[in-house]
């Protein structure tokens, strides 16, 4: 019985039986690549009467028997396209979530059907959340798409295709005030306080500020540039910024203090946890910066993502075209970036503020009728009573006489 792994293959086997050579390749495990060359060998020693009877013979088993190849296969080729064409990130999650499919569907793309994934997609609610399962349904959809293009053509159907999203509670995503905003940028240290304004006056992703080197900036014009593949294709796509005086200051100062053999603008040393040695390059992630940062000021954690929400917020209570603010922040759909404006809730609130003041107007309108109406009405009390007492006083007048 002959087994053995190929790197990133998976298992295969591979023997020969009455002059014929039967083999099945990408096998998750050692045991399913036995198990089912077991059952090939027992199938062609074996075989029932009455399938021999009524179907023809056989096919060969990569044809006949799931094996999980057309499925890994179609995970390996995503994986490969991810990492050439997307981010670091939608590979590395792209890249977890297909172990656990792997696992869960060990055979071919076309046994796999819409039952199966809806149950799988119930039981990681359960276990997780519906946000989750919900974010592995688009990405199921998204490799079985990737499938059915013309240059690939693994498989001829979607089974995501008619499953619906599972319900979620959505809730109210927190936006810091302009004053917290300040407070931590103020309460961090020289270099970190670089950093932070350099997100917040390019109105930034972190990813672009960590990827930003001295070449991207320049300093005679004014702009920097960054890139981003959070865009149509993945492309690694540059837009540029220019620079506020403050910003300059910024950069001019760290360009004149520089260390040449770095290329990076914000840069750190650290030793890799793969080879063990000490490495200076950018940052990944800095998210005890702002949690050490928010604890020390007291301020509800936010992460990175809220600066730029500060200078677009900023921006717009300055009355800068909608267009303007668009290409700043490098969004494709203006919706986008009403979204971030929104989140804000400036408009919301001076809106708010009008309907209270209006509100006021015509209660203090109301309570000063209502006032008058009261001061007037005892005169005419006073008036009734005199004219009904003259008029007592002739009809006593008369019984008199």
């Amino acid at each position: 019985m002959s087994v053995y792994f190929i790197k990133g293959k998976g298992w295969r086997y591979d023997f020969i039986l009455k002059g014929a050579r039967y083999t099945g390749a990408s096998f998750p495990t050692k045991r399913e690549a036995r198990l089912v060359e077991a059952r090939r060998r027992e199938e062609i020693t074996k075989p029932r009467p009455a399938l021999k009877q009524r179907t023809p013979k056989p096919a060969p088993v990569t044809e006949t028997t799931p094996t999980g190849t057309a499925f890994l296969t179609l995970v390996n080729r995503r994986l490969d396209h991810l990492k050439a064409y997307c981010s670091k990130k939608h590979y590395k999650d792209t890249y977890y979530y297909a172990l656990r499919w792997v696992k869960e569907w060990p055979f071919d793309c076309e046994l796999i059907s819409t039952e199966m994934i809806e149950e799988f997609l119930v039981k990681r609610a359960r276990e997780t959340s519906a946000y989750t399962a919900n974010k592995e349904l688009r990405y199921l959809r998204a490799l079985f798409n990737y499938g059915m293009e013309p240059k690939v053509g693994l498989v001829s159907q979607n089974p995501t295709n008619g499953i619906k999203f599972l319900p979620v509670e959505k809730k109210i995503k927190h936006v810091p005030s302009k004053e917290d905003v300040l407070r931590v940028i103020l309460a961090a240290k020289p270099d970190d306080q670089d950093y932070l304004w350099t997100i917040a006056l390019t109105m930034g992703r972190m990813s672009e500020v960590n990827r930003l080197a001295w070449d991207d900036v320049d300093l005679s014009s004014k702009t920097v540039v960054l890139y981003t593949r959070k865009k149509s294709g993945g492309h690694l796509t540059p837009r540029k910024v220019p620079m506020p005086d403050k910003l300059y200051d910024i950069l001019s100062r760290r360009h004149e203090k520089r260390d040449p053999s770095n290329p990076w603008v914000f840069w750190h040393g650290y030793r890799s946890s793969k080879t063990g040695q000490w490495v200076e390059g950018p940052y990944k992630d800095r998210k005890a910066l702002m949690k050490s940062l928010c604890e020390k000021t007291d301020v509800r954690y936010f992460r990175f993502h809220a600066l730029r929400h500060f200078g677009a917020s900023l921006l717009d209570q300055a009355k800068v075209p909608m267009g303007a603010i668009q290409r700043l922040l490098g969004h494709e759909s203006r919706r986008t970036t009403e979204i971030y404006l929104h989140a804000h809730g400036q408009n919301e609130r001076d809106a708010m503020k009008m309907l209270g003041e209006a509100v006021v107007g015509a209660e203090a309108g109301l309570k000063a009728c209502n006032e008058k109406e009261v001061t007037c009405e005892p005169e005419k009390s006073t008036h009734e009573s005199h004219t009904k007492s003259h008029t007592g006083q002739k009809k006593d007048l008369g019984m008199v006489a």
